[in-house]
């Protein structure tokens, strides 16, 4: 009898410990009163500040969804610029909340890194910009190119085995930024520029004359782009990756910024549950019943999200593509609140 209280004892310990850490990172922002969000250093459509120091882009409407369901506030938020090599550091050391910077979902990444992807914001895939005055239409007319490339990424083991796949020979000359990539590319240090296509239609914009280049078609690797969270938290991990499925399940609804308020009288018990006048999904995750709506009315649905930053509607002007919904033609899929 003694030995099975004690096991019962220990049991009953270990899930309050399991259950103490598990919202450490929640009570930590709240206490904080501030997100801490690892960003990029300044990608178009994805994470970049204008002149007034003011963040857009999906990666920080990620980041401002989450401020709003933990905080009620999508303003609350410190965003930390970080360069490929330093983002995993500073989600391992603590010094971020959350890393939301067009990082690429690897099983290496998820193992070893001490880290969880909690979703996917976009569908990439890794291909080359070149002058048109190269008169180059393929990738597979690269043989012999130089070129440039950022270090600390999975763009380099891509372009690798691209080259070495199709018998081609190459030049890397790498770089410790995108920045510094693309200056030497527009400079003719390098024949090419390899990134995520939609970080080439990001970076073909701050070169001096943006018709002059072209993104050549293929497309040469699969890039699923999404937020990272640190092992160990299982509540912030929910928290993290349900208020992405949240935005994606507010689009296949039909509920938008300008509607939200609307949509609360609806009857239909999807709606209800989803923007919580009915059940206590929301409580389940350590938010309120209305943390839904709060995500929409402080950035959207995923599709305004996406219209806005990268769509054909911004300065980028990329179709949804694969980054469509599941039902009307892409591969945007998020499990249903329920």
């Amino acid at each position: 009898m003694k030995r099975v209280s004690l096991a019962v004892i220990l049991a009953a310990a270990a899930a309050l410990s399991v259950q103490a850490a598990s919202a450490q990172t929640l009570k930590t922002v709240k206490d904080r009163g501030q997100l801490s969000c690892g960003v990029s250093q300044g990608l178009p459509g994805f994470s970049a500040p204008d002149d007034k120091g003011n963040w857009t882009g999906i990666d920080v409407d990620v980041c401002r969804a989450i401020a709003a369901v933990v905080l009620d506030d999508p303003t609350k938020i410190k965003f930390v610029p970080l360069s490929a090599k330093d983002r995993f550091t500073a989600l391992q050391s603590g010094e971020i909340d959350v890393l939301s910077r067009n990082t690429t979902w690897t099983v290496s990444r998820d193992t070893s890194l001490g880290a969880n992807f909690t979703g996917v914001t976009y569908y990439d895939g890794q291909g080359f910009m070149v002058k048109k005055s190269l008169k180059v239409n393929s990738a597979l007319e690269l043989n012999s190119a130089s070129v440039c490339v950022q270090t600390g990424t999975t763009t380099e083991q891509n372009l690798a085995d691209f080259f070495k796949g199709n018998n081609m020979k190459y030049e890397v000359i790498a770089f410790g930024s995108i920045d510094e990539a693309v200056k030497a590319y527009e400079s003719g240090r390098c024949d090419v520029f390899t990134d995520d296509a939609s970080g080439l239609y990001a970076s073909r914009l701050k070169l001096a004359n943006p018709a002059d280049h072209i993104v050549l078609p293929e497309i040469i690797s699969k890039e699923p782009l999404g937020p990272m969270v640190r092992h160990g938290d299982d509540q912030w991990f929910d928290i993290v990756k349900w208020t992405l499925f949240a935005m994606i399940n507010a689009e296949e609804l039909g509920i938008t910024q300008k509607n939200v308020d609307t949509m609360l009288k609806s009857d239909k018990p999807e709606m209800k549950r989803v923007l919580g006048t009915d059940g206590n999904l929301g409580e389940q995750l350590g938010l309120t019943k209305d943390w839904v709506v709060r995500i929409v009315k402080a950035v959207g649905n995923y599709g305004e999200t996406f219209e806005r930053n990268v769509g054909t509607g911004s300065p980028l002007g990329i179709a949804r593509g694969v980054n469509n919904l599941w039902n009307k033609g892409g591969i945007q899929y998020a499990p249903p609140i329920r």
